[in-house]
């Protein structure tokens, strides 16, 4: 009976779902976990950029926003831009001008819009149903205006025939009458055609789109108009200034609407200089009223206590839906549920693995399921899970970025094999190696702990402090390595985790080295 409940706790956990966008609505608001004052700072009506990197719950955090305006009346559009027009075809193609691409994407953009709205003008409770329908039909308008460029030609035929004749008749001889007739004949025909050759392109002109929208929010009062917009950084990053711009010129302006974009920081670009000093896109801190960063948000830090709370809350949201209908008197608090999961120290190191990020906490917990089968999660499922997922979906992000691949060798030899540590601080002129360590960011296999810390000796200069993803060592710790067993047990130590402040003169390294 213990071996049957254990086995469905486990599978439990194996069923939590990858994905945000694969679950339906109330699931997620069900098992939605907020850190911090994320949930607080995110249902604000401030138009806001939502930072974080893939896998950290932008996604579950904007449909769980979605489940919350419903509740309150007021009205939601959610748009996945990657499933906007052709990402992969014309917005790709560089022998495309980026004003054809651009005008396309915004047309395309709009085009979204109009269809949820509609939907909602027809199947839900507005205000003023007319009025909305009066309005969307002049974004519809707004949105597919078209005009031609290209050459006109003129084309003038002038034909048929002219005939001009005079007849005259005379008889004198015995008549008393004279008798006189004429007969006058013209006939002319002309024809003129121009003919216009050339490509039909869309514009989009903001004057006319703005008074749509703002007829589009006053058909809705008092409902406010929220337009949540997911994936960003899945546009070109030469086209993001231009959809931004769209924005900030015809939606921004709107009174009582609200955009969120939720977006990976160093894969988003949302302005860039303009003629005269003036800019194209959006001005983040001020056509945007905030930045927020879900990875800021998901640094635990020292304080692991934290972390186990918020994961330990997430898993047992997740899981405890299943196990109601799997099993009888299922866990009735995340306690309970960690308690009865796993063995030990096992969901500690699990905490430790995910290093902030959701989405490798829910694949890790996963894999580590299946290697329990119907035992409790022990420390050796949870590493050798850890190394799999690692080995799946990390190591794989860089595997032909040479430079990457490089400069993480590097700093895995450095800081775990020479230092005995897992964490380093880099100076933020970083040179020539700014974009691979951006790019390990990105993949998840460097972790940002600390913006910005402040040397004494030198107050012109910032670090940041860094920590190497678990999966790049976990390896060691399977294999039983005496080395770093013998070295204090660093890894289980509050070492392992940076205290309140990094020693710059023991934890920064030179990239520069790699340059020999």
């Amino acid at each position: 009976m213990a071996a049957a409940r254990q086995k469905h706790l486990n599978q439990a956990l194996m069923r939590i779902p990858r994905r945000a966008e694969s679950t339906d609505r109330h699931t997620l608001a069900t098992t939605y976990v907020a850190a911090g004052s994320f949930a607080a700072m995110l249902n604000s009506a401030d138009h806001q950029i939502l930072y974080g990197r893939r896998g950290t719950g932008k996604t579950h955090a904007l449909l769980y926003l979605c489940n919350l305006v419903e509740e309150t009346g007021d009205v939601v559009v959610y748009i996945d831009l990657r499933t906007i027009g052709s990402a992969g075809g014309l917005y790709g193609d560089s022998s495309v001008s980026p004003t054809m691409r651009g005008t396309h994407l915004l047309v395309d953009t709009l085009e979204a819009i109009h269809e949820k709205l509609l939907t909602i003008a027809i199947e839900g409770e507005v205000a003023d149903q007319d009025g909305l329908l009066k309005a969307l039909d002049a974004l519809g308008e707004a949105a597919t205006a078209v005009e031609v460029v290209g050459q006109v030609e003129r084309e003038i035929k002038v034909g048929g025939s002219r005939e001009y004749s005079d007849v005259a008749e005379a008889n004198l001889s015995t008549s008393p009458t004279a008798r006189i007739s004429t007969t006058r004949r013209r006939t002319v025909a002309a024809e003129s055609r121009l003919r216009r050759t050339g490509v039909e392109h869309r514009h989009v002109v903001f004057g006319p789109l703005h008074r749509a929208l703002r007829g589009i929010a006053e058909s809705l009062a008092p409902a406010r108009l929220w337009l949540l917009l997911d994936e960003w950084s899945s546009i070109p990053m030469d086209l993001q200034p231009l959809l931004a711009d769209l924005l900030r010129r015809s939606v921004l302006p709107v009174p009582d609407v609200t955009v969120k974009i939720a977006a990976i920081e160093r894969r988003s670009q949302f302005a860039r200089p303009a003629a005269e000093g003036d800019y194209l896109g959006i001005e983040v801190g001020s056509d945007a009223a905030s930045a927020v960063s879900l990875d800021d948000f998901m640094i635990f830090d020292h304080a692991r206590s934290r972390a186990q709370a918020f994961f330990g809350q997430l898993f047992y949201n997740h899981a405890s839906m299943r196990l109601a209908a799997m099993i009888q008197d299922p866990p009735p608090d995340p306690d309970s549920f960690i308690t009865e999961v796993f063995r030990g120290a096992a969901f500690t190191e699990l905490v430790r693995a995910a290093e902030g990020v959701p989405r490798d906490a829910i694949n890790i917990a996963a894999l580590a399921a299946q290697h329990a089968f119907g035992e409790p999660i022990g420390l050796a499922d949870v590493r050798r899970a850890a190394k799999d997922w690692f080995v799946r979906d990390k190591q794989t992000a860089i595997s032909a970025n040479d430079p990457a691949r490089r400069t993480l060798r590097y700093l895995v030899d450095e800081v775990v094999g020479r230092r005995n540590s897992r964490t380093f601080v880099l100076d933020q002129q970083t040179g020539a190696h700014l974009r691979t360590i951006e790019e390990l960011y990105d993949a998840r296999l460097l972790h940002l702990l600390r913006r910005g810390i402040a040397d004494r000796q030198h107050p012109g200069r910032l670090y940041d402090g860094f920590a190497i993803d678990y999966g790049c060592y976990v390896a060691l710790l399977l294999e039983g390595d005496r080395r770093v067993r013998n070295r204090g047990d660093w890894l289980n130590s509050p070492k392992g985790v940076p205290p309140d402040g990094f020693n710059l003169s023991t934890a920064a390294i030179d990239l520069t080295t790699l340059d020999h």
